[in-house]
């Protein structure tokens, strides 16, 4: 066993020093000598990352962890970035990574346990096995979508911002928040009854199909998906007619077309809010999100709801048909009256 353990340890040293580019050769003072930065400051950067905290005397670091630091000190320095700021850019890749990894390392434990026939556990080591293997592809990809992300947004934001004119008195004094969006949430209708009794793969192919089409809904008509919350997808779009095709193309989504299976009908509900939010943390925040959380909760199966001022940016577009609905009580938001948004018929 002892022998089988040193094996094991010796492969996973050849991994990670594939997966880093070198050996880890350096303490967490000699990083920061190398790096010519204080050790509180690389110290505060591993802690931004989310990477866990090591002993002065552990060798953990290698030269291009040392180079990397010094790349964003200087990159802080030239473009005068205050500490908020930097702490935000490391936090955001160190996050995005983290989940990125992850997705990543179980995407490929699925496929060993699948298409090998491996229980977990050795599926796992498999993987763990292959990572150095594929690092140099999945980390091309990365940079690619980066660029091509970064560039879908650059061009929006450009076409949304180049006119200064249109800039109003109040974004200017600072009294809204910046960013005028489309805001939804589509929840799946009985979620927890449903999954309750399901084995541990029925379950993983149950929340991987629903949330694979439900991002392709969205992406298909014009929306971008923020994030996913257990059993809800939080949306958003750029105009409130895109929005709508969105929400509606969700609601009516049948359980074929969103691969969820056990319930009749389409499965999921819909809400849609037009309101300005605050973008941070690679998320959306602000009164209309909060809006629409409480309207999904309001809403029946395969419909949309919309708050009355949506409703009003949408009443002249003749795609649409709106029905105003009982008003009622909404805990912490007061009397509402919702709008069901449907499509017009022909």
């Amino acid at each position: 066993m002892a022998d089988v353990s040193h094996e094991w340890s010796e492969e996973v040293e050849r991994v990670v020093a594939g997966l880093l580019g070198g050996e880890r050769s350096s303490t967490l003072p000699g990083l920061a000598a190398e790096a010519g930065l204080d050790e509180a400051w690389v110290a505060r950067y591993w802690q931004l990352m989310g990477l866990p905290p090591s002993s002065e005397d552990a060798r953990e670091y290698t030269h291009e962890d040392a180079e990397a630091l010094a790349e964003l000190h200087d990159l802080a320095e030239r473009e005068n970035l205050d500490a908020r700021t930097l702490a935000s850019l490391v936090r955001s890749v160190g996050h995005s990574t983290e989940r990125l990894s992850w997705w990543h390392f179980e995407a490929l434990v699925d496929h060993e346990v699948r298409q090998q026939g491996l229980l977990d556990p050795d599926a796992r080591r498999a993987v763990i096995r292959s990572m150095d293997r594929l690092a140099p592809v999945l980390e091309r990809q990365l940079v690619h979508a980066w660029r091509r992300q970064t560039t879908a947004l650059v061009t929006r934001m450009a076409q949304e911002f180049g006119d200064a004119a249109q800039d109003t008195a109040s974004i200017r004094s600072g009294r809204d928040l910046p960013l005028p969006r489309a805001v939804g949430f589509a929840d799946i209708v009985s979620f927890t009854r449903m999954t309750a009794t399901m084995a541990p793969d029925d379950f993983a192919n149950f929340i991987q199909a629903f949330e694979t089409r439900a991002r392709d809904i969205v992406t298909a008509n014009g929306g971008r998906v923020v994030k996913t919350i257990g059993d809800a997808l939080l949306f958003i779009a750029d105009d409130v007619v895109t929005g709508a095709r969105v929400a509606l193309g969700l609601a009516k989504a049948t359980e074929d077309e969103l691969g969820v299976e056990g319930i009749a009908g389409r499965p999921v509900r819909v809400s849609l809010v037009w309101g300005r939010v605050l973008a941070r943390f690679g998320d959306v925040f602000g009164p209309s999100v909060n809006l629409a959380s409480r309207l999904t909760d309001q809403a029946q199966p395969s419909t949309v709801l919309l708050d009355e001022v949506t409703a009003h940016r949408l009443a002249s577009n003749p795609n649409f048909a709106l029905t105003a609905l009982e008003p009622r009580e909404v805990p912490g938001l007061g009397t509402l009256t919702p709008v069901r948004l449907d499509f017009a018929r022909d």
